[in-house]
C-alpha cells in the first residue's frame, strides 16, 4: 500500500467516527426544528433565534475540542502519553467551569439577547422559552467536546460515533414524547435536548477518565494546566468568535427580512450545519494526523497530509452537495406545513449545496492549520473574513429585494461566496508557504 493510500485510509477511519461526535449538537437542533416546525411558524422562528444563541455559545467553545486534540496528539506523537492525557483532563475541567458560568449568564440574560437579535412578539416569547429550557445542558455538551479531544488525540474515536447515535435516539424519543404526546411545545423540545446533552456528556466522560487512569494521568484539577489550556485556546476562541458573530448577524438580517424568511433560514441552516460537520470530520481527521506527524517531526508526511486531506474534503463536498440538492427537492415538508416556507427552504438548500465543494476544501485546510497549532493566523484570517462579510450583509440589508425568493437566495449566496470564500482564499494561500509548518516543528 502506498503512503498516499495509507493516509487516505487513516483519514476515513478517523473521519467517520469523528463525524458522529460533530453532528451531535446540530443533529439535536435539526430534530428540534423538524418537530417544532409543526407547532407553529412563530415557534419555528423563535427556535431559529434560541438555537442560534446555543449553537453560537457551543461553537465559541469548540476550542476545547480542537486545542485538546492538537495537544494530546502532539504529545503522544512525541512519546509522552501520560502528559498528553493530563492535558486532555485539564481541558475537561475547563469545559465544566466554562459550561456552568455560561449557562448562568444565558439563564439570566438570554431574553435580552433574543430581543437584540430581532425577536419580537410571539417569536420573542418562543425564543425565550426554548433558551430557558435548554440552557443548563451546555456543561454536558462542553464536556463532550473536551472528552472528544482525548479520543481524537488517541485516535480512538469509535466511541464518539456510538455516543452521538445514542444521544440522537434519546433526543428524538424524548422530543416526540414531550412535544407531540405531552404537548409541551417548544419547552418540551428544549428539555429533551438538555437531557440528551447530559446523557452524552456522562457517556463520554466516564471512558475518558478510565483511559486517563490507564496511562497514569491524574484526574485532579491542575490550575496550571487549566490556565495553560485556556491560554492556548484563546486565539481559537477569537477565531470562533469572529465566525459566530458573522452567523449571528446573518440571523439578524434574516429576521429583518420577515418571519417566513427567518423560519426557512432556520431549516436550511440546520441542514447546512449538519453537512458542514460531515466536512469538518475530514478536517479534524487531518488535524489529528498532522499533529501526530509534527510531534514526531515528520515534515514530509505532514506536507503530504495537506494534499490528501484537502482532496478528500473537496470530493466529499461534491457528494454531500448532490445529496443536499435531492434533499431540498423532497424534504421541505418535513420542516414546515406552510407552502411558501417550503419553497424558500428548497431554494436555500439548493443554493448552499452548490457551494459545498468549496466548503469541503476550506474546512480540510482549516483542520490542517489547527493541527499545526497555527492559531494566530486563523484568528487574524477569520477576523478579516468577519469584517468583509458583515460589510456585505450591511450592503444587502440596504437593498430592496423583490420578494422572499430573492431574499433567501441572496442570503445563502452571501454565506457561500463571501463567508466561505474569503476563508478558503486565506487558508489556501497559507498552506502554499512553509511558515505554518516551520513554526509547528520549532515548537516540538
Amino acid at each position: 500500500m502506498t503512503k498516499s493510500a495509507t493516509i487516505r485510509r487513516s483519514i476515513i477511519s478517523l473521519a467517520i467516527p469523528t463525524f458522529g461526535q460533530l453532528i451531535a449538537e446540530p443533529a439535536f437542533i435539526l430534530i428540534d426544528t423538524a418537530v417544532v416546525g409543526h407547532v407553529s411558524d412563530a415557534s419555528l422562528a423563535g427556535l431559529s433565534i434560541g438555537s442560534t444563541i446555543i449553537l453560537t455559545t457551543v461553537g465559541l467553545c469548540v476550542f476545547l475540542a480542537y486545542n485538546t486534540t492538537s495537544q494530546v496528539a502532539g504529545l503522544i506523537g512525541a512519546g509522552k502519553k501520560r502528559e498528553g492525557i493530563e492535558a486532555g483532563v485539564d481541558g475537561m475541567w475547563l469545559a465544566l467551569i466554562i459550561g456552568v458560568a455560561v449557562s448562568l449568564l444565558l439563564f439570566f440574560f438570554g431574553g435580552e439577547l433574543c430581543a437584540l437579535m430581532g425577536a419580537r412578539g410571539q417569536v420573542l416569547v418562543q425564543a425565550e422559552l426554548y433558551l430557558q429550557a435548554i440552557v443548563f445542558g451546555l456543561p454536558g455538551m462542553l464536556l463532550v467536546y473536551a472528552a472528544n479531544g482525548i479520543f481524537r488525540g488517541l485516535q480512538k474515536v469509535r466511541i464518539t460515533l456510538i455516543a452521538a447515535v445514542t444521544g440522537a435516539v434519546v433526543n428524538t424519543v424524548l422530543e416526540i414524547l414531550f412535544v407531540v404526546v405531552f404537548r409541551w411545545g417548544i419547552i418540551g423540545s428544549g428539555t429533551a435536548t438538555l437531557i440528551a446533552q447530559w446523557f452524552m456528556g456522562i457517556m463520554l466522560t466516564v471512558p475518558a477518565l478510565i483511559w486517563a487512569r490507564k496511562y497514569g494521568a491524574s484526574w485532579k484539577p491542575r490550575v496550571e494546566g487549566i490556565v495553560s489550556s485556556a491560554g492556548d485556546g484563546f486565539p481559537l476562541f477569537i477565531r470562533t468568535l469572529a465566525l459566530r458573530a458573522s452567523m449571528v448577524m446573518t440571523v439578524v438580517l434574516a429576521a429583518n427580512m420577515g418571519e417566513q424568511v427567518l423560519a426557512s433560514y432556520q431549516a436550511v441552516n440546520s441542514t447546512w450545519n449538519f453537512a458542514l460537520n460531515m466536512l469538518d470530520a475530514i478536517g479534524i481527521a487531518g488535524q489529528a494526523l498532522v499533529a501526530t506527524s509534527i510531534g514526531a517531526r515528520k515534515r514530509d508526511e505532514a506536507r503530504r497530509m495537506v494534499k490528501e486531506v484537502s482532496r478528500a474534503g473537496f470530493l466529499a463536498g461534491i457528494a454531500i452537495g448532490i445529496g443536499m440538492i435531492l434533499l431540498g427537492l423532497v424534504a421541505a415538508p418535513l420542516f414546515s406545513p406552510t407552502p411558501a416556507i417550503q419553497m424558500l427552504i428548497t431554494t436555500g438548500m439548493i443554493v448552499q449545496a452548490i457551494f459545498l465543494p468549496l466548503s469541503g476544501w476550506m474546512w480540510a485546510l482549516d483542520g490542517i492549520l489547527i493541527g499545526a497549532e497555527d492559531y494566530r493566523f486563523l484568528a487574524y484570517s477569520c477576523t478579516l473574513t468577519a469584517l468583509v462579510y458583515m460589510l456585505t450583509l450591511w450592503g444587502a440589508a440596504r437593498m430592496q429585494w423583490p420578494d422572499d425568493f430573492w431574499r433567501i437566495t441572496v442570503l445563502w449566496s452571501l454565506i457561500s461566496v463571501v463567508f466561505i470564500g474569503v476563508r478558503a482564499l486565506c487558508n489556501g494561500l497559507r498552506v502554499r508557504g512553509d511558515t505554518w509548518i516551520d513554526q509547528a516543528i520549532a515548537k516540538v
